[in-house]
């Protein structure tokens, strides 16, 4: 997964004195886990991960044609079966 910037600088000249910069500050994404990634974390097969995707209990995040999995789904998904 590509690393998104916290923040980004720019400066910009107005044409009279001083320029003026910029700070444009950007949330960090969620982490997010492709179904491989989760079945090897939870040390089972990767049919075993996508029948909690298809049940609706784990949330899914379409990245171009793949599903990647939020770490924060995942955790309540492990937090409610500890229960």
């Amino acid at each position: 997964m590509a690393a998104v910037p916290l923040s980004t600088v720019s400066t910009l000249s107005t044409g009279r004195g001083a320029p003026v910069v910029r700070t444009l500050v950007r949330p960090a994404a969620p982490p997010l886990l492709t179904v491989r990634e989760v079945a090897a974390e939870l040390a089972v097969c990767r049919a075993t991960v996508y029948a909690p995707l298809e049940r609706g209990e784990l949330e899914r995040v379409w990245v171009g044609g793949s599903i990647r999995i939020p770490v924060a789904s995942l955790e309540a998904l492990l937090a409610r079966g500890r229960r």
